[in-house]
C-alpha cells in the first residue's frame, strides 16, 4: 500500500513510501482510508512536543474510509459491519466507553499506532463508528477528535435553551461547539481576531461577536453582554494566554472546559475566582468510542455539516501542516485526501 511517513520531528520530514498491506486479525477490520483531517495534536507530534513517538511513523489521528475486509469473528450480526460500509475509526481504539485509563492513552492513532495517511489501516471492529449518511469522507474525517471534544464540552455544562457559551477562535473544536450549542438552544459568544471569520461565525449562528484584537479584555465584554452574569460554559481552546480571562468570563457555577494548548501549557492563575464562583475546571482528552457515536447521532439528528476550510492532496501534506501550524488562518478543519 501507499503511505506517507513522518521520519523525524519536523514539519518537512514527510516521505511517500510503499508498505505491505496490513491484514485484519481476530476482532479487527481493514479500513480503506479516503480522507484525513488535522488537529493541533498532529502538529505537536510533528514538532517533537509530544513524548512517546517513534519515527518513522504514519501520522494524523483522524480519518474516514470504508470497510475493505473483516477479520475473524467480525460480521454483520456481531458488530453491524459489512464490506463497503463507510466508517470512522476512533482516535483511541481501545477506549470503548467509561472513564479514561492509562491503557487508553497508551494506544493512539497517529502517535503510537499507524495514523490516517495510508491507503489502509487495521483497527479493532469495536472502535468503528458509522459515518453519518449525509456526510462525505472529508466531512466524516473531521469527527473523531474535534466533534467528540466539542460534544463532551456541551454535555459537561448540560446546556439548555438560555445557556450562554463562550468560544475562542474558529478552529475545528470551536466551530463544532458552535453548531452543537446552537442545536441545544444556547446563546453563543465567539471571539476571534478576524472580522471576516466573525462574520462567517455569525452565519453559523453565533449571537455575539468579539474581535479580541480590538477588544483585548474580551472577558469584560462577555460580562457586559450578559449583564454581569458570565457564561455557563467557556470552551478554552487556546491555553496559557487566555486561561485567566476564561475564568473571569465564566458565570457562578459555570464550567471552563479546557482542551487547548496552542499558546502553551503553563499558566499562572488566580485561584480566587475558581473558589468564589465555584467553577468547574474540566480537562478533556477527546472521548471514548461511545462519545464519538453520541456526537455522530447528534450530527445526524440536527443535520450538522462539519466546516472544512481547505482540502489538500496527500502530496501537499507538508503545506497542510504549515497552514495549521501558522495558527489563526483557517476556519473549521483542514483536510487531506488520498
Amino acid at each position: 500500500m501507499k503511505a506517507l511517513q513522518l521520519t523525524a520531528p519536523s514539519l518537512t520530514a514527510f516521505r511517500q513510501t510503499e508498505l505491505p498491506d496490513p491484514k485484519p486479525g481476530l476482532g479487527e477490520v481493514l479500513v480503506r482510508l479516503r480522507a484525513a483531517t488535522l488537529n493541533y495534536l498532529d502538529v505537536a507530534i510533528a514538532t517533537g512536543n509530544i513524548p512517546g513517538v517513534s519515527f518513522p511513523m504514519i501520522p494524523v489521528a483522524d480519518g474516514a474510509g470504508e470497510v475493505a475486509a473483516l477479520g475473524e469473528g467480525v460480521d454483520k450480526v456481531s458488530f453491524g459491519l459489512a464490506i463497503g460500509d463507510r466508517v470512522i475509526p476512533h482516535f483511541m481504539p481501545h477506549w470503548q466507553g467509561g472513564a479514561i485509563t492509562p491503557r487508553h492513552v497508551a494506544a493512539m492513532r497517529g502517535l503510537t499506532l499507524p495514523g490516517s495517511l495510508a491507503d489502509y489501516v487495521v483497527v479493532p471492529a469495536a472502535s468503528l463508528v458509522a459515518l453519518p449518511a449525509h456526510l462525505d469522507f472529508v466531512q466524516g474525517a473531521a469527527l473523531p477528535i474535534a466533534a467528540t471534544t466539542a460534544w463532551n464540552a456541551v454535555r459537561s455544562a448540560q446546556l439548555r435553551p438560555g445557556s450562554v457559551v463562550v468560544l475562542l477562535g474558529t478552529g475545528g473544536v470551536s466551530i463544532f461547539a458552535l453548531q452543537f450549542a446552537k442545536a441545544s438552544g444556547a446563546t453563543v459568544i465567539l471571539a476571534s481576531s478576524s472580522d471576516d471569520k466573525l462574520e462567517r461565525a455569525r452565519q453559523f449562528g453565533a449571537d455575539h461577536l468579539i474581535n479580541y484584537r480590538a477588544t483585548p479584555a474580551w472577558d469584560s465584554e462577555v460580562l457586559k453582554l450578559t449583564d454581569g452574569r458570565g457564561a455557563d460554559l467557556v470552551v478554552e481552546t487556546v491555553g496559557a494566554a487566555t486561561m485567566a480571562r476564561s475564568l473571569n468570563a465564566a458565570a457562578v457555577g459555570g464550567t471552563v472546559f479546557t482542551v487547548g494548548f496552542v499558546t502553551g501549557t503553563t499558566s499562572q492563575i488566580d485561584l480566587f475566582p475558581i473558589i468564589v464562583k465555584a467553577l468547574r475546571i474540566v480537562g478533556n482528552n477527546t472521548g471514548s468510542v461511545a462519545d464519538l457515536a453520541e456526537a455522530a447521532r447528534a450530527i445526524v439528528a440536527h443535520r450538522i455539516v462539519p466546516v472544512i476550510d481547505r482540502v489538500f492532496g496527500i502530496a501537499d501534506t507538508a503545506e497542510a501542516y504549515a497552514e495549521l501550524s501558522a495558527g489563526g488562518r483557517h476556519f473549521g478543519k483542514l483536510a487531506i485526501v488520498h
